[in-house]
């Protein structure tokens, strides 16, 4: 094969999720219906906030911007992965598998700061509520998203400017069921230590700065809420911060756990079911969690309803 980019690769072969024939009809229906109520469920959230007007605050601009992420990450690889249950040879090119790896990379950072500008939101508005609405003005929150996707952009190219470096002689199977940083790389004929080196960096800040922003937002939160005199009032503070809570212990401890640890700890069978929790668990979670535990939202779409 003709070289490409310094690869002797023009092809990868994605080998899924997993090889047992007894399972890969059953595991198409379910990842489909997964990805159409990923997609149903998000963009009927991102209609919502954009059709009635009560829901045009900082908190629903940021669910806003989260719910479109998770509206298009799915879509980088579920389509892929999907085909790979019914067909004998999944083949992706040299160029799909870099684009694919590089949108991967844009909006799986995209939700790490997204949900960590969602803890500072929550933070204001529990901690310092007569501030809320001067210090999280339209500007900020524009800044703020505009930050993530530029924290975003450059990382996603980071990673995939570092994937183009290397060589790929002969070994093309990719031992899972999308174009991930760890697996392609293992498939290089030449020294991946300036990779692993980026990759722990580069991860590490984006897994690090958004959690421990995280943490201490809650930190001050709970604070705040344990000082509130009335029970009702402590119940309505935590219901705020709960939804958000679950989202971002999955999201952010399924991804540590897939890019904290050592290459000589590290199995492909345990990344790829760690994958499954903040590739797919996660878009899917979003729409509902933030819909059925939101009061504002189930109004929203009663009204919108009923106009109907």
């Amino acid at each position: 094969m003709a070289p490409e980019n310094g690869s002797f690769v023009t092809e990868f072969i994605l080998m899924g999720l997993t090889d047992r024939p007894d399972l890969q009809i059953p595991l198409f229906f379910l990842f489909l219906v997964v990805y159409v109520l990923t997609v149903l469920g998000n963009l009927g959230l991102i209609t919502l906030i954009a059709l009635n007007s009560h829901l045009h605050t900082p908190m629903y601009f940021f669910l806003f911007n989260l719910s479109f992420i998770d509206l298009n990450y799915p879509s980088v690889f579920i389509p892929k992965m999907l085909m790979n249950f019914i067909s004998k040879k999944n083949v992706i090119s040299y160029r799909g598998c870099m684009a694919q790896l590089y949108f991967y990379g844009f909006f799986v950072i995209s939700e790490c700061y997204v949900l960590t500008s969602m803890a500072c939101d929550r933070y204001v508005a529990i901690c310092n509520p007569l501030l809320y609405n001067t210090v999280m003005s339209p500007k900020v929150c524009c800044s703020l998203m505009l930050g993530s996707y530029l924290m975003a952009f450059s990382t996603a190219m980071a990673h995939t400017g570092c994937m183009l470096r290397l060589t790929f002689c002969d070994a093309n199977t990719i031992n899972h069921y999308f174009c991930d940083i760890l697996p392609v790389m293992q498939l290089s004929c030449t020294s991946t230590y300036v990779n692993e080196l980026e990759v722990f960096i580069v991860a590490g800040i984006n897994v690090i700065v958004p959690t421990v922003t995280i943490f201490f937002s809650y930190m001050f939160i709970l604070s705040s809420i344990f000082k509130i005199s009335s029970t009702e009032g402590r119940s309505k503070a935590f219901s705020t911060c709960s939804s958000h809570i679950i989202v971002v212990s999955i999201f952010f401890g399924s991804a540590a756990f897939m890019y904290l640890k050592p290459s000589s700890a590290w199995s492909m069978d345990e990344g790829k079911i760690s994958s499954v929790f903040y590739t797919i668990v996660v878009p899917i979670m979003n729409p509902l969690v933030y819909s059925l535990r939101n009061k504002d939202v189930k109004l929203a779409l009663r009204k919108s309803l009923s106009k109907r």
